[in-house]
C-alpha cells in the first residue's frame, strides 16, 4: 500500500515537477519515512569515526546500487557517490550528506543509543552520532528512493554525494571534502549547484534557517609550543617555566580579537582548546602545547588575527626569556567560509517555503561553526546552498537544547521528513529551471 501511495504521489507531482507543492513534497517524504527511520537508527547506533566509515558506506552504496544510480567508492577512502540521469532534460545538481561521527560517548537514552568505542587519538573513546550525521545520510537514501521512482520525468542529473571526515582526518591523514575535490569527484560529473543541509538543535523541528552569503564561519586551527627550561619547582629561578609563559600568551592573546578587531563588521572567534604541558606538582616543564581555533567570515580579519596571535605568541614568550614553535595556522581543520550564493539562495528559499511553509523559513544567524562543505562548490566551480533544519522537539527552549556535539545531543525524528521535504522541493525547483 505505502508503495501504491508513493507512486500515485509521484504521478502527481511528475505532471508538474517544476511547480511542486508543499503538499506534495512533504507527502513523498512521509512515503519514504518509515525506511528513513530504519536507516537513522541503525547509523546512529553503528557510528564510525573520520575516514573509518566502511560499514555505513557498504550499506549507502549496496542501497544506491538497488535503485539503479551508477554507483562510485573509496572516493577519499570510504566516500560513496550515487549518479542518476532524469528522464527529461535540465541541469546537473549535486546534494551531499556527511556520514563520520565523533569520538564522544552518548548519555542520551535511546533503545539504540550507541554502545560503540574505538581508538582515537591513541586512547579508546566512546562514538557518537552527536552531530547529526546519521540524519543527514539516512535522508540523502530517502531522496534516493524518491528521485529513482520519478526517473523517467525527472529533469537533468543528480549526483549524491556521501562524504565522510567532515568532522576532521585523524592526525596525519587526509580527508573529507577537499579529499573528494581532490580524487576527483567531479571529474566526469559537473554540477550547475550544490546544495547540502544539516540538522540543528537551535532550531525546533519544523523551522528551516537559510542565509545568503557567509552562512557559517572558515576555520583555522592553530598549534603553538613554547619552550623553556626544566627545573625543580622549588627553584624556578634556575629555569624558564614555559607554563606561565603559555598562560600569558592564552590571557593576552585574548585582546586580539576584543581590542584589535573591528568586530562590528564581522563577527570572530579566537579560542584555545587544549594546554598540555608537565608531569608532575614539583616539577617546571621544558615545553607546554597549546592548540585551538580561528573562526572568521572575512579574509582581512583571518589575516590580521593570524599575524597578531603570531606576534604575541613571539613576544610574550621573549620576554618570559622562552621561545616558541608556532603552525599559525596548521593544516589540519582548515575550511573556508560556507558562502550561499545570494542568487541562488533567493531560488532556494522559495522552494523551502513551499516545501514547509513560509512561515516556517528564516534568516539563519552568522554561525561560527565550520563546515567543509564549501570545498565541493569550489572544487566545482559552480554556486552552492547550505540551510539548516530543526532537530529540537517542538515547544523546547533552544537556548537550553544541547548543543550539536553535545553527548547529549538529541535529534527528534520529526526533522528527518522536514529535511527531505525542503530538501526534496529545492532539487526538483532547480533542476526544472524554476
Amino acid at each position: 500500500m505505502r508503495r501504491l501511495v508513493l507512486a500515485l504521489t509521484l504521478s502527481s507531482l511528475c505532471a508538474g515537477v517544476a511547480a511542486a507543492e508543499s503538499e506534495s513534497s512533504s507527502r513523498l517524504a512521509q512515503g519514504v519515512l518509515p525506511e528513513v527511520t530504519r536507516w537513522r537508527r541503525d547509523f546512529h547506533q553503528h557510528p564510525e569515526l573520520s575516514n573509518r566509515e566502511t560499514r555505513t558506506a557498504k550499506i549507502v552504496a549496496d542501497e544506491l546500487r538497488k535503485l539503479g544510480y551508477s554507483v562510485r567508492t573509496g572516493i577519499a577512502h570510504t566516500g560513496v557517490t550515487g549518479v542518476l540521469k532524469g528522464g527529461k532534460p535540465g541541469r546537473k545538481l549535486a546534494i551531499r550528506a556527511d556520514m563520520d561521527a565523533l569520538p564522544v560517548t552518548e548519555q542520551v537514552d535511546l533503545p539504540f543509543a550507541s554502545k560503540v568505542k574505538a581508538q582515537y587519538a591513541g586512547r579508546e573513546v566512546g562514538v557518537m552520532q552527536a552531530c547529526g550525521h546519521d540524519a543527514h545520510t539516512a535522508m540523502l537514501l530517502g531522496l534516493a528512493e524518491i528521485f529513482a521512482k520519478m526517473k523517467a520525468d525527472l529533469p537533468g542529473e543528480i549526483m549524491l554525494v556521501f562524504q565522510p571526515a567532515e568532522e576532521g582526518a585523524p592526525a596525519g591523514e587526509e580527508g573529507g571534502a577537499s579529499l573528494m575535490v581532490k580524487d576527483g569527484v567531479f571529474n566526469d560529473f559537473k554540477p550547475d549547484a550544490v546544495f547540502g543541509m544539516h540538522v540543528v538543535s537551535s532550531l525546533n523541528v519544523g523551522v528551516v534557517g537559510v542565509r545568503a552569503g557567509g552562512a557559517m564561519a572558515s576555520s583555522d586551527a592553530f598549534h603553538i609550543t613554547v619552550h623553556g627550561k626544566q627545573t625543580h619547582g622549588a627553584v624556578p629561578w634556575a629555569g624558564i617555566d614555559p607554563i606561565v609563559t603559555a598562560a600569558e600568551i592564552v590571557t593576552t592573546a585574548q585582546t586580539i580579537v576584543s581590542r584589535q578587531l573591528d568586530i562590528s563588521k564581522d563577527p570572530a572567534v579566537l579560542t584555545f582548546g587544549t594546554f598540555h604541558g608537565g608531569m608532575r606538582f614539583n616539577i617546571v616543564p621544558d615545553s607546554v602545547e597549546l592548540t585551538g581555533t580561528i573562526r572568521t567570515f572575512d579574509e582581512g580579519m583571518r589575516k590580521q588575527i593570524i599575524a597578531s596571535l603570531r606576534r604575541t605568541a613571539e613576544h610574550v614568550a621573549a620576554a618570559n626569556g622562552a621561545t616558541i614553535d608556532a603552525q599559525i595556522p596548521s593544516s589540519e581543520s582548515t575550511n573556508p567560509v560556507n558562502y550561499n550564493d545570494p542568487a541562488l539562495t533567493a531560488r532556494v528559499r522559495e522552494s523551502l517555503q513551499k516545501a514547509v511553509g513560509k512561515d516556517q523559513v528564516i534568516e539563519s544567524p552568522r554561525w561560527t561553526a565550520s563546515e567543509d562543505f564549501p570545498y565541493f562548490a569550489l572544487g566545482a566551480k559552480a554556486p552552492s546552498v547550505y540551510f539548516f533544519v530543526g532537530a529540537t522537539p517542538a515547544g523546547q527552549d533552544t537556548a537550553t537544547a544541547p548543543m550539536n556535539h553535545s553527548p547529549k545531543f538529541f535529534l527528534d525524528e520529526g526533522a528527518l521528513p522536514v529535511g527531505m521535504a525542503a530538501m526534496l522541493q529545492a532539487s526538483l525547483d532547480f533542476l526544472a529551471g524554476t
